[in-house]
């Protein structure tokens, strides 16, 4: 009986001292994935733009329509540049996410 109380307490203590390394684990695994979406749009981004640039240079597109095309691919490619740094910025305690 006693041996099973301190089973009992031991297994408690575990999941208890655990519990932030388990939930620390899981945040780390959800901001990788965004990274990577990110990452992925980031580089979607860019080949639109270059794309659009080499339909211009082709004559695919008039100067007036690349330009605005190319104004809003650059817009876009920054605000997901924005939401990169933002999860590559150190948390307050120092540590990198």
């Amino acid at each position: 009986m006693d041996l099973l109380v301190i089973l009992v307490v031991l297994a408690v203590v575990v999941l208890l001292v655990a519990a932030p390394l388990r939930s620390r684990g899981a945040l780390e695994a959800a901001e990788s994935a965004e990274h990577a979406e990110l990452t992925a749009a980031r580089d979607a981004k860019y080949r639109e733009i270059r794309d659009a640039e080499l339909d211009f240079r082709t004559g695919k597109l008039a100067e007036a329509d690349w330009r605005a095309l190319d104004r809003g691919l650059r817009a876009e490619a920054v605000e997901i540049l924005r939401r990169l740094d933002e999860l590559d910025l150190p948390t307050a305690d120092g540590d990198e996410r």
